[in-house]
């Protein structure tokens, strides 16, 4: 059975046990539910959870305009959950998670797909940290209309929908969430760090300008970033049709958890 709250603390109070039993595969959950209860002002949001047995075995969450976010559910939840979306009147533009769920919420869905992200999740194992010129340092409040405009470079280079992300970068500047990598004394890459939740933290978005491409820089600000002692273990999403990433991140020691889909559709 489903139940839809915009209640965040409601929601809390019955699917926070079960997203911290797998921090790693639900830190997309974890970290927007721990952002909004922080005060993170996400109008429109809802949440969602399924239960068997008398326990929590999945949860989705919306935190308008963005997509629908698929924590772990079984396959046999996601049929029910498309019946529940549509008896209260929800509007899906887009649907992320674990690669085989969204696969059937594609199945099931009656939109025609627009557009399909593939993407892949790592944990840091071993962290080796590349020889690259320069030096990490934490992002500086004057750097605010720096990190806005790469901010937004990293969604357009990642295809997502134009958002207004000057309210993210506030937010996540005043958290401390930014690192640059500076080179000849001038910021050349940005990463962020997420909070901690469950012992984990995610990396990202992670950006360098195209004038600044292929001389380290991306693999030398994910290092840093991954040095942070916010968590012991550190997790990155990666677009799989961008294998220079991909093998950037291996390189310094992630290696893969498990695949995941982003996917919108027409309409």
């Amino acid at each position: 059975m489903w139940t839809f709250t915009e209640d965040v603390e409601a929601f809390a109070a019955n699917a926070w046990p079960f997203l911290l039993a797998d921090p790693v595969a639900n830190t997309v959950a974890l970290t927007v539910l721990t952002g909004v209860r922080t005060g993170m002002d996400m109008p429109g949001a809802y949440f969602g959870w399924w239960t068997a047995d008398g326990q929590v075995r999945g949860a989705v969450f919306r935190t308008p305009p963005h997509q629908l976010g698929m924590a772990r559910m079984p396959l046999e939840a996601v049929t029910p959950l498309i019946e529940s979306l549509h008896a209260h009147g929800r509007d899906i533009p887009a649907v992320g998670g674990p690669l085989h769920q969204v696969e059937e919420f594609v199945a099931h869905w009656p939109s025609d797909v627009a557009h399909i992200r593939s993407e892949r999740l790592y944990e840091l194992r071993e962290l080796r940290v590349p020889a690259v010129p320069g030096h990490g340092r934490v992002a500086r409040a004057e750097e605010f209309g720096l990190l806005v405009s790469w901010y937004q470079g990293f969604q357009e280079d990642a295809g997502l929908p134009p958002t207004d992300v000057v309210p993210q970068v506030e937010r996540r500047l005043g958290l401390g969430d930014f690192v640059l990598w500076e080179h000849d004394g001038a910021p050349v890459s940005l990463a962020a760090v997420s909070v901690s939740v469950g012992g984990v933290c995610r990396i990202g978005p992670v950006y360098t300008p195209p004038s600044c491409r292929r001389r380290g820089f991306g693999a030398a600000v994910t290092a840093f970033a991954s040095q942070s002692d916010r968590a012991e273990r550190k997790v990155l999403f990666t677009d799989l049709s961008n294998p220079t990433s991909n093998a950037i991140y291996q390189s310094i020691g992630y290696e893969p958890v498990a695949d995941y889909a982003s996917v919108s559709f027409d309409g």
